[in-house]
């Protein structure tokens, strides 16, 4: 008897971490953030959606099904974002001070203690200097997916964008694994990514809006033209989007506008836009990140931006607010 028990326990043992094989899990603990809730998301097919993680007495718990790794991003209530890396049946595990997000600690996993080794060690350094150590990081863990988020944060994402130079990291990426899917996914977008850059001139697309109207390069023909990406879930870009509007009021056809939602529902990016009067074309599919114009341009932040002129040359990409309305009054002065 007490060996059928004991096969019985041993069964349900394998059985339990045979299920948890398939899941990744993340957890932790706030100080200053006893209850609310924050967001997380998925470029890589982690998730497909966007989910919510609630916070209950400092504490929260979040799980979802995983056969593979995958980079999950927690968008916090200030609207920073913060990487977390999953594997099949991992546990990572968070520690942090809502007050001071930049401390933020990530641990439970090889790739996640790597970053947050990475991250503490830069967090007091120049612009500069950081990407110098973005460059050797690189070469140091070529196999890791740091590697691949440091290369998108730092080289594709931000303002100054260096796809030249991305190119040539995940280049180092593939020759130390040449299996690497999601690296090679990158170093081919990279080729296209080429021609959106500073100085170049936006390439043709044709994309449907939220009212089944066709729209084109063409129909962008202002003195000055915006191409915008936003989501009702995050604030920072639909304060981008108010900003726009009210310089379309001031500038008239002057400015021309062509946003971008990535919600997963039309319905909502439907009544963002006419809630708030973003009366201008407004394209939305519910592919989220992997909407067709959207890796067309290159665009793989929120809020993001392309700016160009009326021959369609790109004069700013991914620019600040305030960046973007110091521009607008330049090139309107002059």
């Amino acid at each position: 008897m007490k060996k059928f028990i004991g096969y019985i326990l041993l069964t349900l043992v394998l059985v339990s971490c045979e299920t948890d094989s398939d899941f990744f899990r993340i957890e932790g603990r706030f100080k200053n953030f006893n209850q609310g809730e924050f967001f997380v998301y998925s470029m890589d097919g982690g998730i497909y959606d966007l989910d919510t993680i609630k916070v209950m007495d400092g504490r929260f718990s979040y799980e979802t099904p995983l056969n593979r790794k995958a980079t999950f991003m927690l968008v916090f209530p200030n609207y920073s974002q913060q990487p977390v890396f999953g594997e099949p049946g991992a546990t990572a595990k968070i520690s942090a001070d809502a007050s001071h997000l930049k401390g933020l600690k990530v641990t439970g996993t090889d790739e996640n203690e790597l970053l947050t080794t990475f991250r503490m060690d830069v967090i007091d350094m120049t612009p500069p200097e950081v990407l110098k150590e973005v460059e050797e990081f690189v070469a140091d863990n070529p196999k890791t997916m740091s590697a691949l988020y440091l290369i998108n944060r730092y080289f594709v994402q931000g303002q100054e964008t260096d796809y030249q130079l991305a190119f040539k990291l995940t280049d180092i990426m593939l020759k130390a694994d040449s299996t690497n899917v999601q690296a090679q996914v990158l170093h081919n977008k990279l080729k296209s990514l080429k021609n959106t850059e500073l100085n170049q001139t936006l390439p043709n697309f044709s994309v449907k809006d939220i009212d089944d109207k066709v729209v084109t390069q063409n129909d962008l023909k202002g003195k000055l033209n915006i191409i915008s990406l936003w989501a009702s879930w995050n604030y920072e870009s639909l304060n981008h989007q108010k900003r726009l509007r009210k310089l379309q009021k001031e500038y008239g056809d002057d400015i021309k506008l062509l946003s971008i939602c990535i919600d997963a529902r039309m319905a909502e990016c439907r009544e963002h836009s006419r809630r708030d009067s973003f009366l201008w074309h407004n394209v939305c599919d519910g592919k989220m990140w992997d909407t067709p114009l959207v890796q067309q341009l290159g665009l793989s932040t929120l809020p993001a931006s392309i700016v160009f002129d009326k021959e369609g040359k790109i004069i700013g990409r991914n620019l600040s607010i305030k960046d973007l309305e110091d521009k607008v009054k330049t090139i309107f002065e002059n």
